[in-house]
């Protein structure tokens, strides 16, 4: 699939990886896995209706994993010259020889091994001028500020478009893969009442350009959300119900993933522990991984080991079907890999079928948070607490806007309580996500 986009050619990474496993073999490894890859894109930032930035990147890389029984090394290089290649798999094979042995270490089992390509339909190159690139990025920006007169400044409007292509392969035989697109579009505004400042922000991201929102959406957008945070005040600390909006609702999901990730599991350091079969959420919510979403950034056929991927219900009615696991950490655990060595592919969350306005009356009255602040999660014991912004509900209306409190809770609770998931998802990533309604939490404020 060859194209001018990139600087060397598929057929190109494939010798590469070639190469590189035969290079392997002749240093006494007794299994060897490559990725060979390039990356290219432009970003052009626009501020104040001024040019800010102009960037370009290209980068391209092997990264190099040898085997000398269950001792492995690991090496990599930008340089993609025959001795650079000999030096990094040299290098990878010293290495392997003065480490310890791991009895889980070795490549992913050859039966498990992805046999079946489809088209994901994941590359979709724009070629975009720079003066167009600055023409969208002044367009989208403009709209922002032209949102309203409290509109006080900006940080920006970015247009970015990124394209990639990669080979893994590994001497059980696999050798595959794939280019891909990524384009993205994002307005920063600040808004002004008095001496008092908020700044709010909107983008979209898509494989396809012709996916993306608006540029006069994003604008309005980034513009809308800064101007109705302005006058923000306190609330009394208390329980209430808190709902999560879908941008930052998909952070729910990111701490589900990591606790039932491989890694976390076998160091006994997740919340989840042993909940495979168990009830973790309430019976409101089904959610399915399915690697094969059409443009989908969660979307291969195999993962980073060349496992196959599939479809999966991994959350039926509140309850855990499985975990998610690469085969060192499914060794580990004395389980099978799942095939998310490298992560998650794709999460579709279920909607209860409210829409958002259904979901603020379905709340009554509570907190909306529309961002949130800081790290405080513990992934080991679940303990959650945040700083947070968004608008005080009653009555199901938003109220007005709220600022400078702490939610609380811990996330066995917090999933145990999800009370509805809307139906307004925001295709932007790999986690298909509407606003999520948790019955309790605490909300620290004032008095």
């Amino acid at each position: 699939m060859a194209d001018t986009t990139f600087s060397v050619d598929p057929s190109t990474l494939q010798a590469l990886a070639t190469r590189v496993l035969a290079l392997a073999e002749a240093q006494g490894a007794t299994a060897c896995e490559v990725d060979a890859s390039e990356g290219m894109g432009q970003t052009v930032t626009v501020r104040l209706g001024q040019v800010e930035t102009i960037e370009y990147n290209q980068d391209k890389g092997v990264g190099v994993t040898v085997y000398i029984g269950q001792k492995k090394g690991h090496a990599s290089t930008s340089d993609f010259s025959d001795a650079a290649l000999q030096a990094t798999v040299a290098a990878a094979a010293n290495i392997a020889r003065f480490t310890a042995e791991d009895g889980a270490a070795g490549l992913a089992d050859r039966t498990r091994l992805a046999t079946n390509f489809p088209d994901l339909d994941l590359y979709h190159p724009w070629a975009l001028p720079v003066e167009e690139a600055i023409e969208i990025a002044t367009a989208c920006e403009n709209a922002a500020r032209g949102v309203d007169t409290r509109i006080a400044n900006s940080e920006g409007a970015t247009v970015s478009i990124q394209a990639s292509h990669f080979v893994y392969a590994n001497s059980n035989g696999f050798l595959a893969g794939y280019p891909t697109s990524r384009h993205s579009l994002s307005a920063a505004v600040v808004a002004q009442s008095g001496s008092a400042m908020q700044r709010d922000y909107w983008y979209a991201s898509a494989r396809n350009k012709d996916d993306l929102e608006t540029v006069e959406e994003v604008g309005r957008k980034a513009g809308e959300r800064a101007v109705r945070r302005l006058d923000a005040r306190r609330v009394k600390t208390g329980r209430y119900p808190v709902l999560f909006e879908a941008p930052v609702a998909a952070s729910l999901l990111g701490h589900l993933v990591a606790a039932i990730s491989g890694g976390s599991l076998y160091r006994k350091s997740s919340f989840l522990l042993d909940s495979a079969g168990q009830q973790v959420f309430s019976a409101n919510v089904v959610i399915d991984e399915d690697p094969f979403v059409p443009r989908g950034f969660g979307s291969t056929s195999f993962d980073s080991e060349g496992v196959a991927t599939r479809a999966r219900r991994l959350v039926d009615r509140g309850v855990l079907t499985g975990y998610m696991l690469g085969s060192y950490s499914a060794r580990k655990l004395g389980l099978e890999t799942t095939g998310n060595a490298g992560g998650a592919h794709n999460l579709l969350v279920h909607s209860t079928g409210e829409d958002f306005e259904g979901l603020l009356r379905a709340m009554g009255t509570g907190l909306l948070v529309t961002e949130l602040l800081g790290h405080g999660v513990n992934t080991v014991t679940g303990d959650y607490s945040r700083g947070a912004a968004g608008f005080w509900v009653e009555n199901g209306v938003i109220a007005y806007p709220v600022e400078e409190i702490t939610i609380a809770g811990n996330l066995k609770d917090m999933f145990l309580q999800v009370a509805a998931i809307g139906n307004d998802v925001l295709p932007r990533g790999g986690r298909y996500v509407g606003s999520i309604l948790i019955e309790s939490m605490t909300v620290a404020g004032e008095g």
